[in-house]
């Protein structure tokens, strides 16, 4: 398993405002994460990053004071990318069918870019306590997003109720695409339909038990 650090994430050195530079930081993650998933956590160094990212080590030290650092904000890449992926699904109008189906290609995409990358922010790469509060700004917003879906197929605003469901759904389709990465199966089209089953089924049984028991 991945080693527990009690610290909080490294800060950046300095964050990146013109385009150039924000341009050299999305190269420099890019390649942090190809390194890390062709690498692993042993094989990961600065210097293999920036040779793969065609800058200087002194271009990427601007940027991060130290491994960890990068490794902090490859992780705070994709927790932004499954955050986009809550906000842009829709559950509006659609069926529990549709909505499932676009929900798990849509997350399972975002794990899919590095292969191996979510394996070693897992099992291998060293992580701090702020990552497993389960409290934190990421973890409130991500599940605040399900239970709004949950509370859209039962037509009402949410409630106690929907965010522990949200929790189920959440606990689901993180802990198949997870498990998913740690065996290189990620791209398995039955898995995809499996878990798309999973969530419909799920969420169709949300909206007929508020059609057949519906609150006052």
């Amino acid at each position: 398993m991945s080693t527990r650090i009690a610290r909080r994430p490294s800060a950046m050195r300095k964050a990146p405002k013109q385009a150039r530079s924000r341009a050299t930081v999305e190269i420099i993650l890019q390649a942090g994460a190809r390194v890390l998933s062709d690498e692993g956590w042993a094989g990961f160094t600065t210097n293999k990053v920036a040779e793969l990212a065609g800058v200087s080590i002194g271009s990427l030290y601007q940027y991060f004071p130290d491994k960890l650092s990068l490794v902090d904000a490859i992780r705070h890449r994709h927790l932004d990318d499954c955050i986009a992926v809550m906000r842009g699904v829709g559950a509006d109008g659609a069926s529990p069918a549709a909505f499932a189906g676009e929900l798990v290609r849509a997350m399972i995409a975002a794990h899919s870019g590095c292969p191996g990358l979510h394996r070693v922010l897992l099992d291998e790469a060293p992580s701090s306590d702020a990552y497993r509060d389960p409290h934190s700004d990421f973890e409130v917003a991500y599940l605040a997003r399900y239970a709004e879906v949950v509370a859209a197929f039962r037509c009402r605003p949410p409630g106690p109720a929907d965010h522990v469901a949200a929790r189920v759904i959440s606990d689901a389709m993180d802990g198949v695409i997870h498990n998913a990465a740690r065996r290189g199966a990620i791209d398995d089209p039955v898995l995809q339909t499996e878990l798309t089953r999973l969530i419909s089924l799920y969420l169709t049984d949300v909206r007929q038990s508020m059609i057949a028991h519906p609150q006052p």
